[in-house]
């Protein structure tokens, strides 16, 4: 079983949403294989709260409109460390970076198969590390 075509289409929404916003290190595994309660899990952090709370709020915006998507549960919102979106078929972790490189969900999930995001997301994160570098 691998992740439905409505887990890919959200997590394409939600990737290029949060690249929009600047996040970095946007991932996404499929984890249809190991977990009954969802496909797939998009990974993304920021500096601060502020910005994790403005990946958050474009990630909801963008999938209500282009995917007709709403949370069924979000968590974290208030501390802005850790912000967890529930869409049944996909959860996205927007993460501070202190508290991503703290849990390494990375590390959790790594058997699972990665899921190849949009262009436009993959883009901007070589933009942005090229940017890093100079």
């Amino acid at each position: 079983m691998t992740a439905s075509e409505r887990s890919l289409q959200l997590v394409s929404v939600a990737a290029e949403a949060a690249a929009e916003k600047l996040a970095d290190d946007i991932i996404a595994y499929d984890v249809s294989e190991q977990l009954v309660i969802t496909d797939a899990f998009l990974l993304c952090s920021a500096s601060n709260d502020r910005q994790v709370r403005a990946i958050v709020d474009e990630i909801e915006d963008r999938l209500r409109i282009e995917a007709d998507a709403k949370p069924v549960r979000r968590e974290g919102e208030r501390e802005g460390r850790w912000v967890l979106l529930d869409y049944i078929d996909i959860v996205v972790h927007v993460q501070h970076e202190e508290e991503r490189t703290f849990y390494a969900l990375e590390r959790l999930w790594k058997d699972c198969p990665s899921i190849e995001l949009p262009e436009s997301v993959t883009k901007v994160a070589a933009q942005r590390a090229g940017g890093a570098a100079r």
